[in-house]
């Protein structure tokens, strides 16, 4: 099953909305830090500047770990794909051009 690029974006920034929107709930954090923690855990960058110090912040952490680096994985990987068929079109055009 392949998903399109709009699902997997839609997918990404949902997993992205939904954990600054539980950091900052739970964490108390502003949105912009909550936002910031989010996408540094997703991308595993993980400067360390900011660190859950709930219990469920740490456990809704690892969720979000497990759940929102598989989905960015997959996000980087079908862009990739997709930017390689891109270029292998971009290639085989002008050979077709020039058979006709």
């Amino acid at each position: 099953m392949t998903l399109s690029a709009r699902s997997i974006l839609l997918l990404l920034v949902v997993v992205v909305l939904s954990g600054t929107v539980f950091f900052h709930l739970v964490e108390g954090w502003s949105w912009i830090d909550a936002y910031f923690f989010t996408v540094v855990t997703l991308s595993t960058v993980g400067y360390g500047n900011l660190v859950p110090a709930t219990v469920l912040g740490k456990i809704g952490t690892t969720v979000f770990i497990f759940t929102g680096l598989g989905i960015f994985a997959l996000a980087i990987q079908q862009f990739g794909h997709f930017a390689f068929l891109k270029r292998r079109r971009k290639a085989v055009e002008p050979r077709r051009e020039t058979q006709e």
